[in-house]
């Protein structure tokens, strides 16, 4: 089994490497078949826009809450685990992790500092490899493996009823045994405790693809014409010279000696023993550099229009900053792209849970009362829209109440909560109280003293 898996992770790790500095935007032009000089070297220029694009959908997948529906949304143990767990946090580095590899996985297993909280884990694709029981439809089998800082390799197998340490030696892979000890746990959850996220996964496919795809070949592009612009502002800056009737040791400074080469081409003010009607020394026209502008921002445009993402993320900017309401519909593609994919994430997540539920509780949770995911609006937030969104839907006949209001803006569970308790306080003030008390004729004053009271009010 580990062999299978291993060479499965041999495999994939070539494109992996090249997703991965695609993503960081360390990519070298030797990668993308532009031959650069040594001594060019220093002119190669990468516009990192795969990264920038990950980052931004990666950046609007935010959670807000694992609840339970048909329940009270603030579900203890629900926001316990998603609390202990940081998946604030771990979410959005599993979203990114799969938009750059196409795949992502979350592991779940025992705590041995807490039982009640079991750990889950967002693990690196380059790290996992996995089997798929095409006809079952889920993980056969999972293997993790990564080297330790002596240099040692050392992995996790991942099966339906076990979970065993293994260690890399001379005669292949070993059972990780320390004392007492064994190097297995036997959990017998009948399924592999590791949930596998796919980013554009097809029918009948279990590998998905990265979301650089469509934009690697337009970077590649647009990195030769930016290397070359590079190397031709070094020449407008400089323009190249001429010198007509004179040899190499013609050229001499204040003093008479003659200058390097080097020199001789970047000193500003040459000199010659030639006379003038015997030598001509000129320069060539500065070159023009817009063929190279209008270009990258022709590349700049079909990003644009593969991404989805708006113009001005490449560099477009305009005097007059976009409306609110404009911004949105500018990003409606973007949008329906992390909403939809979402929808793919939240499904794994519930998936996630019920393993949590299963070691926290030794039971898997019940059928028909499934875990759901709360996502933050992907939206580029503009407070004043939402807030007269959220007005005009309370006005006349309210639709919305007060946490459904909430909801609208984004609260989490804990902010929520938190005004809770502020309004409790409120009401329970007990000057509020005394004055409604006065208002109502009670022990603070009679009637007319609180209707004179009211009515200088």
């Amino acid at each position: 089994m580990i062999g299978k898996l291993n060479a499965k992770h041999h495999k994939d790790a070539r494109r992996d490497k090249l997703l991965d500095a695609y993503f960081e935007g360390s990519q070298r032009l030797k990668h993308i078949g532009l031959a650069v000089p040594e001594e060019l070297r220093i002119f190669e220029l990468v516009a990192n826009w795969p990264g920038m694009y990950v980052r931004e959908l990666a950046r609007r997948g935010k959670i807000k809450a694992i609840y339970r529906p048909g329940r009270n949304m603030r579900d203890p143990e629900m926001q316990q685990a998603f609390t202990a767990n940081n998946l604030a946090a771990q979410v959005s580095l599993l979203t990114q992790e799969a938009r750059i590899f196409g795949r992502a996985f979350a592991v779940v297993g025992t705590n041995d500092e807490d039982a009640n909280r079991p750990l889950i884990s967002v693990e690196s694709a380059q790290q996992i490899s996995v089997l798929v029981d095409r006809r079952r439809r889920r993980l056969a089998a999972g293997f993790r493996q990564f080297r330790e800082d002596n240099g040692e390799r050392v992995g996790t197998l991942l099966l339906p009823d076990k979970t065993i340490q293994v260690v890399a030696g001379r005669g292949g892979w070993v059972v990780d045994s320390v004392g007492s000890d064994d190097g297995r746990d036997e959990h017998n959850l009948g399924r592999v405790p590791m949930v596998m996220f796919l980013n554009r996964q097809r029918l009948g496919k279990w590998h998905g693809a990265s979301e650089m795809t469509d934009l690697m070949g337009i970077t590649d592009s647009c990195a030769r014409t930016l290397t070359n612009m590079a190397i031709g502002v070094e020449t407008h800056a400089v323009p190249p010279r001429w010198a007509l009737g004179m040899s190499k040791g013609d050229f001499v400074d204040k003093d008479g000696k003659p200058l390097p080469v080097w020199q001789a081409y970047y000193t500003a003010i040459w000199a010659t023993q030639k006379s003038p009607k015997d030598a001509a020394v000129g320069q060539f026209s500065a070159t023009d550099l817009r063929n190279f502008h209008e270009t990258v921002k022709l590349y700049a445009g079909l990003a644009s229009s593969v991404t989805g993402l708006p113009f001005r993320y490449f560099g477009e900017n305009t005097a007059n900053p976009a409306a609110e309401g404009a911004i949105r519909a500018d990003e409606s593609r973007i949008v329906s792209n992390v909403e939809d994919f979402n929808t793919q994430v939240g499904v794994g997540l519930s998936w996630v849970m019920a393993l949590y539920e299963r070691f926290r509780t030794g039971e898997w949770p019940t059928p028909g009362d499934p875990i759901s995911v709360q996502w933050r609006d992907p939206a580029t937030p503009t407070k004043a829209e939402e807030a007269d969104a959220i007005q005009k839907l309370n006005g006349g006949n309210p639709v919305l109440s007060r946490e459904g209001s909430w909801d609208e803006m984004g609260w989490d569970e804990e902010r929520k909560a938190r005004e809770r308790d502020y309004f409790e306080q409120e009401s329970a003030d007990s000057a509020l109280d005394r004055f409604a008390d006065r208002l109502r004729g009670g022990a603070g004053g009679d009637g007319n003293t609180a209707g004179s009271a009211a009515s200088g009010n």
